[in-house]
């Protein structure tokens, strides 16, 4: 009899080979196409995302599942807008921090009661009662590091990072308080995990030098107060050069860029941080069946011995012009050649 979800996953991120590698095909959209409405409308009703999460595992066969829908939904809690669009996620409207000052008067909004995260507790605890416990439900929060791109404006965040670092670190308190908070709820109501998604941890978006100085004291305060684990996502930033951070912040595991060398992904981060990723989630709609089992074995060959790796995209979210069918060859390419012992990798050099 083969392992739950939730015990494959558990083996995996303790470094230890399950009974194959788990798999994650984040693809958050295309629930609302299999039920015939719009994506806004698929994300305005908590019971939407249930069923869709449902049909997601049960389409592709995921190895978690995830009840957040998308990004600019923290500018939603914050009392801003999402602008929709009718082939792909929503975006923050206009910035809810005009003036650097107005941070002097901004506070964190309350997680309970409110409208715009209620719907995900819900959702989450809603599919919890499907689930159980076989199966991990994943939460998600953007670090306060990330989260001032969103609510003022990248720009402006790098004028206030260096023009106004006394507000700087008012504001990444005001975060912190947030969104240790918004990651307790989810856990309590019933994910099993906290994904920290923080672009701007990785220098292909911000300095190595603020990322020390800002990025990595921020999250230690922040998974201080996060009553479970955390992986860090760095949304297809380059993740190599920080590793080391990562691991010292107290991270489980961290996802794997696309433009990176697994291989040599895997050598820093063996037996300290899981991989996930790193199919390239912009290319994947162009591949070949031949393609995808050339890069899926790639990806397990390089990362899967001996544990410690998901199978997953490199962004955490499958782009909506990508077919089902793409999707259903990977997951079943996964279960093909994802079975452990790895002994395929040596024997034919993949």
């Amino acid at each position: 009899m083969g392992m739950t979800s939730s015990q494959r996953l558990q083996e995996t991120l303790s470094h230890r080979e399950p009974d194959r590698v788990p798999y994650v095909l984040p693809a958050t959209m295309h629930p609302a196409r299999e039920m015939g409405i719009t994506i806004k409308e698929y994300f305005s009703r908590p019971q939407n995302v249930v069923a869709g999460q449902v049909w997601l595992h049960k389409k592709f066969g995921n190895d978690m599942l995830c009840c957040y829908p998308f990004a600019a939904l923290e500018i939603l809690a914050w009392g801003g807008e999402a602008v929709y669009f009718d082939q792909g996620p929503p975006n923050a409207g206009a910035p809810i921090i005009k003036r650097p000052e107005d941070i002097l008067s901004l506070k964190p909004p309350e997680v309970k009661g409110n409208p715009a995260l209620q719907g995900i507790l819900e959702a989450t605890a809603g599919l919890k009662a499907i689930v159980g416990d076989d199966m991990p439900i994943a939460g998600v929060i953007v670090s306060p590091f990330s989260l001032p791109i969103m609510q003022m404006g990248f720009g402006a965040y790098l004028d206030l990072i260096y023009e106004r670092p006394d507000l700087l670190e008012r504001l990444l308190r005001i975060n912190t308080k947030y969104c240790a908070a918004w990651a307790n709820a989810q856990l309590q109501a019933g994910a099993a995990a906290v994904m920290y998604s923080d672009p701007a941890f990785s220098p292909t978006i911000m300095s190595r030098d603020f990322i020390l100085q800002y990025g990595l004291p921020t999250a230690v305060d922040v998974i201080s107060r996060i009553k479970g684990s955390v992986m860090i996502h760095l949304a297809s930033g380059r993740g190599l050069p920080v590793v080391d951070e990562i691991a010292k912040a107290g991270f489980n595991a961290m996802s794997a860029s696309a433009e990176e060398d697994l291989s040599a992904l895997k050598g820093l981060c063996k037996g300290r941080l899981a991989l996930v990723g790193n199919l390239n989630a912009l290319e994947m709609r162009h591949w070949s069946t031949g393609e995808i089992e050339a890069k899926v074995k790639k990806a397990i060959a390089q990362a899967g011995p001996g544990g410690g790796f998901v199978l997953s995209d490199n962004h955490g979210e499958i782009p909506f012009p990508v077919d089902e069918d793409i999707l259903l060859t990977i997951a079943e390419t996964v279960r093909r050649w994802g079975q452990y012992p790895l002994d395929w990798v040596n024997s034919d050099g993949a």
